[in-house]
């Protein structure tokens, strides 16, 4: 390996060895295994965060608090302990799987066996010593402050568009490569994966496919990496086409006329490390596909392979009728660099773990489960402006316009879609329309988009019924927003944001979680002008806070003698001294 470049020599030493595994399509083929991280020396969870073991005299103040809360949102039992099973259901509910790599150190914790006394429990100090081994993920996924906070409505939606899709059977499957005519069409798989590391899959998730035409926007990203967007640009244009993927055609200089269609994924393998052997070639994309995958299953099928390779004369049209123009770089071997965009094609994966790739994407060019930077966010920025104009085939325009967001299918039946800064997602059908794209995948995407802001172009609706959910907010976050404003104003003095407020229809007598009205914060501050200002507009003096008190008692606490005689008056009460506003003792409600 002496006479080897770096890239090269480097591709070889981190080669992994190949496993004989049995694929869906019965046959027996070489598939990548997953990488294997250095050995290192065990270490207790209580140790995890900060190399010794947690005390309660290791715990500061600030610290307690800040867990004591989320440790007071579980039912804690007398002895001060909560359950490890709720605190997996939460966290399940929130869509992070315990099988998450960043749960790696605490996944023991949370899979508690049943003993003589129930499920296993823990304190406070053991709890803050699972927050932190897990990275933030546990307080995130119990605060609520994931990119989607309520994860289960958007299950209940995916869902219910996944059911209302099983029953399409139009389209056909790709039968002019043998190996894939032979899938079952009415295979259906759904997973999607946000840019937080929340999942969820449905139907045929984990059955595997051939990426196909969805390795083209990976080996673009890989040869932006190594050779920037000025010199990958001489090689391949990146207009829409308009002619069909495999179409004999260049544009007028010559060149393929993006990176999505065949002629332009055949140049960008002849751009990747092409000085190395083509097993360390293949090694270094198959790398990056289990890097953006965070672990998934990636694999390769040797028979698609063989068998695209055998049918494979448009494709080799198309390589020589590049090099008749002149379009390779120097030197490319036409043969080689045809037969590496076939093994890249037959690169294997499932719905779950290309949806994480999407994810990657999606997070600009960071995995979500991982944390590892694969992809600068400048090269995801390309990347996912070529799907959004190239990436659907001669559909492409029609996807831009109803749907409006990057995408990339392939003609096994795979759609890539990524929703920027928010989720990637995986249709798996290999029923195809004419066009060669999923017939449901499409399909599922026009849903999404119907009850989902998604489109790029929705924010513009901005203050519109458009009927469209976003996910992104809590269960009514605009309205709790609206009253939080509302109140701020008030204890601020702020009358012209008060005025706009309640002319935007924010209801004069909102609470806060302890029931305390605009009236009451604007009393104790001794804002008369916005204490008079909500009377006129109906907010009511009668209304008792979380401690059974009224605004007139806090104006009186405050010593305001004139927010006080203007309550007193609407009151009908005789002064402001007179106490007839008799203070509740009952408990006032738990933190959550």
């Amino acid at each position: 390996m002496r006479g080897l470049p770096a890239e090269c020599r480097e591709a070889r030493v981190n080669a992994p060895v190949a496993a004989l595994t049995p694929t869906f399509y019965g046959v027996v083929e070489p598939v990548m295994p997953p990488i294997k991280k250095p050995r290192t020396a065990p270490r207790r969870i209580d140790q995890a965060w900060s190399g010794n073991p947690v005390t309660s005299s290791a715990i500061d103040d600030s610290g307690a608090g800040e867990y004591g809360k989320l440790f007071a949102s579980f039912t804690v039992d007398p002895q001060g302990t909560v359950s490890l099973v709720d605190l997996a259901d939460r966290l399940r509910a929130a869509g992070i799987s315990e099988a998450d790599p960043r749960l790696a150190q605490v996944r023991g914790e949370l899979r508690p066996a049943l003993g003589a006394d129930g499920p296993a429990r823990i304190d406070l100090t053991r709890f803050i010593a699972l927050c932190r081994a897990g990275g933030g993920v546990i307080e995130k996924s119990l605060r609520g402050d994931l990119v989607i906070p309520d994860f289960a409505a958007l299950r209940t939606e995916i869902f219910a568009i996944y059911e209302g899709l099983r029953g399409v059977d139009e389209g056909q499957v790709a039968d002019y490569i043998p190996q894939l005519g032979r899938v079952d069409p009415e295979k259906f798989g759904i997973a999607l994966c946000t840019t937080d590391g929340q999942r969820f899959a449905l139907g045929d998730a984990e059955s595997v496919f051939c990426v196909q035409s969805i390795c083209k926007p990976i080996n673009y990203c890989l040869a932006l990496e190594q050779h920037g967007a000025e010199q990958v640009h001489r090689h391949v244009g990146r207009e829409p086409s308009g002619r069909g993927f495999n179409e004999l055609t260049l544009n007028n200089e010559g060149l393929p006329h993006n990176p999505m269609i065949n002629s332009g994924a055949i140049m960008c393998c002849s751009l990747l490390r092409p000085s190395c052997e083509m097993a360390d070639r293949f090694d270094h994309v198959a790398e990056t596909w289990r890097r953006l995958a965070g672990g998934g299953a990636v694999g390769f099928n040797n028979a698609v392979y063989l068998s695209e390779r055998r049918t494979a004369d448009r494709n080799f049209a198309l390589g020589y009728f590049m090099r008749e123009h002149r379009a390779f770089p120097d030197g490319t071997d036409l043969t080689e660099t045809l037969e590496f965009y076939f093994q890249c094609c037959s690169i294997e994966v499932d719905a779950r773990s290309l949806s994480v790739v999407a994810a990657s994407l999606a997070n600009g060019g960071v995995n979500p489960l991982t944390r590892e930077r694969i992809f600068s966010a400048d090269t995801v920025r390309k990347c996912l402006s070529l799907m959004s104009s190239c990436g659907m085939y001669d559909y492409s325009g029609e996807f831009a316009f109803a749907i409006g967001l990057p995408a990339k299918s392939g003609v096994s039946g795979g759609l890539m879609i990524v929703v920027p800064g928010v989720l990637g997602i995986c249709v798996w059908s290999p029923r195809l329309d004419a066009l060669g794209n999923s017939v449901r995948g499409v399909a599922f995407c026009k849903e999404l988009v119907n009850r989902f802001n998604f489109h790029v172009y929705d924010t513009l609706a901005t203050g519109e019924d458009s009927g469209k959910r976003d996910p992104r907010r809590g269960r009514n976050e605009e309205e709790v927003a609206s009253t939080t404003r509302l109140l701020w104003a008030a204890s601020h003095g702020d009358l012209e944001y008060v005025r706009l407020a309640l002319a935007a229809g924010e209801d004069p007598n909102s609470a806060d979680y302890d029931r305390r009205t605009a009236l009451h914060l604007a009393a104790s501050e001794g804002n008369l002008d916005v204490v008079q200002y909500l009377l006129d507009r109906g907010a009511d003096p009668t209304l008792r806070d979380r401690w059974g008190g009224t605004a007139l008692d806090d104006a009186e606490r405050g010593a305001h003698d004139r927010v006080a005689t203007v309550l007193t008056s609407v009151l009908g009460v005789a002064g402001p001294a007179a106490n007839t506003h008799p203070v509740r003792t009952d408990t006032p409600l738990a933190a959550v």
